[in-house]
């Protein structure tokens, strides 16, 4: 997917969420190693389960959104609705520097997960430079695939059990088991 040039008051807003990031990872330690957490896909994906539940119990912060849709080159809203994410809770979270929800957090770390199982496969694959993992996870999501009888990716990512399917997919595709 290519980058289009953002509009300058969505550069503003980006930047404005970049600094009340910075400001409450500096107030909130747990709320900072969750942030750079979410937002590291290759250390999500090879973090074991249980810590990875323990980052959701103890808060994604509501700004990884809006971060993770950056690194994948979509917006924020579009990520919002592929997650089953409210954009009026997730904006109010963020204004107001809280946590997601741990059903809300479990799909945000579930992406990312999904994102570093793509990365790890590339990078494993030995050919890793220039590829964006997240970018293009961005649009593999988007099309309808036969092995998921036509549907996107993109519409079984809002549910723990449909993140499954999708990341078994990959698997599959990684191990040419893909059908």
């Amino acid at each position: 997917m290519g980058r289009k040039a953002a509009p300058p008051a969505a550069k503003a807003a980006a930047r404005h969420a970049q600094e009340a990031l910075k400001v409450e990872e500096a107030r909130n330690p747990t709320y900072a190693k969750n942030a750079a957490f979410a937002r590291d896909f290759r250390q999500v994906f090879e973090a074991d389960p249980i810590e990875r539940v323990r980052i959701v119990k103890a808060g994604v912060p509501a700004s990884a959104v809006e971060e993770i849709a950056r690194q994948m080159a979509v917006s924020k809203e579009r990520l919002m609705g592929t997650l089953g994410l409210a954009r009026a809770t997730i904006d109010r979270k963020v204004r107001e520097h809280k946590p997601l929800s741990t059903d809300e957090g479990s799909r945000v770390l579930g992406l990312s997960r999904l994102v570093g199982q793509v990365q790890a496969m590339v990078e494993e694959s030995g050919n890793p430079e220039g590829f964006n993992a997240a970018e293009w996870v961005a649009g593999w999501l988007e099309r309808p695939l036969p092995a998921l009888g036509g549907q996107r990716p993109a519409e079984l990512m809002d549910t723990p059990e449909g993140q499954g399917i999708v990341a078994q997919l990959i698997a599959r595709m990684q191990s040419g088991a893909y059908s």
